[in-house]
């Protein structure tokens, strides 16, 4: 078990560029690096598209096989990271088109939205009340992110939550530097302008792990 733990430990250090040549080279289990090393921002993209989480799962796993699919498309030209967040937008847009086909799409376009600057004590000094207060605005931050208009919500997370820079944001969307400025400054505005503002240093928003997560690579996994 320990030297499972190590060769993971390994891998998951390896340079991407050796990663995916021994995938292609036929070491397809290697995929499951890429996939942890990128679930959290490939869902944190997603969920700037889809808000139930069972549409969010469903097309991070037709990303992910397509990414495998694709994987010898890729030319390093950019980085892996920017490669996938362009399929899983794709992937998100995909699925909302359908959604709008078949007339079961619901969406809400509220003008305004809200986002706070939160600072939490350290959880193991907090009693259970102050955690669940925690709890409790985490989630009224993501749904105030989640009221956001699509092209301002995905530039938020991408920048604010995820902690992409401008040059790596205008090059997943395709869009210009200046224009990423914009968006971004228009989206502090719609949150700043709908709740009031509480300071912090950290915060971890649209959390995608453990049980999700390997839920994610299994079904991955399994299929390719």
């Amino acid at each position: 078990m320990e030297a499972l733990r190590n060769s993971r430990a390994e891998f998951g250090k390896m340079p991407e560029n050796i990663l995916i040549s021994r995938i292609l080279s036929g070491e397809k289990e290697l995929f499951e690096i890429l996939l942890r090393r990128y679930n959290q921002t490939l869902y944190r993209v997603i969920r700037g598209y889809l808000n139930n989480d069972d549409d969010i799962m469903d097309t991070m796993q037709d990303a992910y096989l397509k990414a495998f699919d694709k994987l010898a498309q890729f030319q390093g030209s950019a980085a892996f990271s920017t490669w996938l967040i362009r399929i899983g937008i794709n992937e998100a847009l995909l699925r909302l088109r359908k959604q709008k086909r078949n007339s079961t799409l619901s969406m809400d376009n509220s003008n305004n939205a809200e986002k706070y600057f939160l600072q939490f004590p350290d959880p193991n000094k907090m009693n259970p009340e102050k955690i669940t207060i925690g709890r409790e605005m985490l989630a009224l931050i993501e749904k105030a992110i989640d009221q956001l208009p699509e092209k301002y919500k995905l530039i938020y997370i991408l920048k604010e939550v995820e902690g992409l820079d401008h040059s790596a944001i205008a090059a997943c969307l395709d869009i210009s530097d200046n224009n990423v400025k914009v968006r971004l400054h228009r989206a502090k505005d719609m949150l700043k302008n709908a709740l009031f503002e509480i300071s912090a240093n950290n915060i971890s928003l649209f959390e995608f792990g453990n049980k999700r997560c390997d839920k994610i690579i299994d079904f991955v996994m399994g299929n390719i």
